[in-house]
């Protein structure tokens, strides 16, 4: 490793201090790089281009947006939301449970913490303070089952992530089903105490026939993911094919099943699948300029070497890690975070015989708790936003709720089973 590379990482850092986008700092940084030790400007272009143009994979992450954007819609939401209170709904704490719950249900069609926090947190965090919750109790839950979201299937971290590690997108959507109910669950269990200490209101109570007519009309959105895994787990279609799938799928059941959905919306959402694909593209295209620069400055072997000669322990090595990308992501956006750290600690999981679907839901996991930690955690800042409350009830109320999913990380870290028990059972080869 030579003196050239505290170069990207000083602009890298400077764009972080001046609020630039992240992108564009890695972009300049690997310009300036290359520049610097005398090689062509026009290998970085052509890294980026290759990169893009060839990976199939990534074909993907707008279709998953789409996707998202499109169930999102009021409709939608609403039915997810009843359907979930037709549950849970009647015990004391009984829309906290809501919450988690349909955020549950919402991760299996978007895979997004961002558009569950904004779209399903507006009513959950209405409804919540209209029976009586603490402000920031309300948004600081809402917050914290949105970090679900991308760990259960679909997922765009998780397609990332394939593209780097190599490992099975099919098989790392069934690796994140268990993980993802040991968060709800634990978050249940969370609310239930606190809903007991402050004596919480029982939720809206429904009739077997009200939860019937909900449960029917939800069905059409409840079949997201069991097309999104089925087709892929049968062979019948790539992770590519099944989000193109899923698209079309919310699309339809829209526009003819619901009818929330008219031409000036739907252009709407286009404009929005637009910029967000183009923010997550810009990022990616940035981060293979980057990651040619760590392996021409062997960045990975340095940091193996040095991390390796600190302990050749895989569970020592995996606690580390835990707390690296913890910190993280308190301050990074989890695209940088996996595109610029993963490919520099991947050879030393390869060389300590870590299960790649492993370690990626552990990083994975990692990431989302850190949209939830203070003090860039975004999905803070877009309950807070959206509620109108401020942000230091929210993350008083929010500091239990990371400790309750740290608790499920270090589970899931330590006991690789939760992750691969099921994609084993389904005859995966991991």
């Amino acid at each position: 490793m030579t003196v050239y590379f505290l170069i990207p990482i000083a602009i890298l850092a400077i764009a972080f201090i001046i609020r630039m986008p992240i992108a564009y700092g890695m972009l300049l940084g690997a310009f300036v790089y290359f520049i610097a030790t005398g090689q062509n400007t026009g290998t970085l272009m052509h890294l980026i281009i290759n990169g893009m143009m060839n990976n199939y994979v990534l074909l993907s992450v707008p279709l998953f947006i789409f996707t998202a954007n499109v169930m999102n819609s009021g409709a939608v939401t609403d039915r997810i939301f009843k359907f979930a209170n037709g549950l849970c709904g009647r015990y004391r704490g009984g829309t906290g449970y809501v919450n988690v719950i349909a955020s549950l249900i919402f991760s299996g069609m978007t895979g997004s913490a961002i558009a569950d926090a904004s779209g399903l947190g507006i009513m959950e965090i209405d409804q919540m303070k209209k029976e009586g919750y603490d402000d920031g109790f309300s948004c600081a839950i809402t917050a914290a089952s949105a970090v679900i979201g991308p760990i259960f299937p679909p997922s765009i971290p998780f397609v990332i992530y394939a593209t780097l590690s190599g490992a099975s997108i099919g098989t790392l959507f069934m690796a994140g089903v268990v993980p993802a109910l040991f968060i709800a669950v634990a978050l249940i269990l969370y609310i239930a105490y606190i809903a007991n200490k402050r004596d919480y209101p029982r939720g809206m109570q429904t009739t077997l026939r009200e939860f019937a007519r909900d449960s029917l009309r939800a069905i059409p959105a409840l079949l997201t993911p069991v097309i999104l895994l089925t087709g892929i787990y049968t062979g019948v279609m790539t992770p590519t094919e099944a989000a193109g799938i899923a698209a079309l799928y919310a699309l339809v059941i829209s526009i003819l099943i619901y009818r929330s959905l008219d031409f000036k919306e739907l252009i709407n959402i286009l404009k929005n699948t637009v910029r967000t694909t183009a923010s997550v593209g810009m990022i990616v295209a940035a981060a293979y300029g980057f990651s040619y620069i760590v392996a021409n400055e062997h960045v990975s072997d340095v940091v193996a070497n040095y991390v390796l000669s600190v302990t050749d322990n895989k569970y020592v090595f995996l606690l580390i890690i835990n707390i690296v990308f913890f910190l993280l992501g308190m301050l990074l956006d989890t695209s940088v975070i996996q595109l610029v750290f993963v490919p520099i600690v991947l050879p030393m999981v390869n060389a300590l015989g870590i299960n790649l679907v492993h370690f990626g839901l552990v990083v994975s996991l990692n990431m989302m708790i850190g949209l939830l930690t203070p003090p860039f955690g975004m999905l803070l800042f877009i309950t807070s936003g959206i509620s109108k409350t401020p942000l230091k009830p929210i993350i008083k109320e929010a500091i239990p709720m990371i400790g309750v999913e740290v608790l499920v990380l270090l589970i899931i870290t330590y006991i690789p089973e939760t992750v691969l028990f099921l994609p084993r059972l389904l005859g995966a080869a991991v």
